[in-house]
């Protein structure tokens, strides 16, 4: 008999190491009292040139990606180099956040600071809305505390 002859091979991404699979599995994981519900996730890539955000959830024929949003889109507002560093992050996930509740047609309930003034914007209590809930997703990158 073959040694190898029952050798089963890993999922091609995890071969590549692109997927995490463990990970991917409690990410996208329902509670079965909420139904058909989708249970969003914030995809964020880092690579050398570009930081990528999208809001994707998991269907049964593929994920389906709700908004996107990355760093080459910030030289239309102004910044042009230093497109990978903390602060060009920082414009990525304000950039799909508005984006996303604009398509939600939310984005007059939550408008946000209107002015910078470096205070936080604390929400009403009156709002019939709750707010867009997702969950980060950061791939196979270590994460930090803080």
């Amino acid at each position: 008999k073959a040694y190898f002859k029952r050798f089963q091979v890993k999922f091609r991404r995890r071969r590549e190491g692109k997927t995490d699979y463990f990970a991917r599995k409690r990410l996208i994981w329902q509670d079965k009292n909420k139904y058909n519900t989708p249970k969003y996730r914030l995809v964020a890539r880092f690579t050398n040139k570009n930081i990528i955000a999208q809001i994707v959830y998991a269907r049964l024929d593929g994920d389906r990606i709700l908004a996107s949003a990355d760093a080459s889109e910030l030289s239309r507002y102004g910044l042009k180099v230093g497109l990978t560093n903390y602060s060009a992050a920082y414009c990525i996930g304000l950039l799909i956040a508005r984006r996303l509740l604009s398509q939600l047609k939310m984005d007059n309930v939550f408008k946000g600071s209107l002015e910078p003034n470096g205070k936080a914007v604390e929400d009403d209590e009156d709002v019939d809305k709750k707010p867009f809930t997702c969950y980060l997703d950061v791939g196979l990158k270590r994460t930090t505390t803080g």
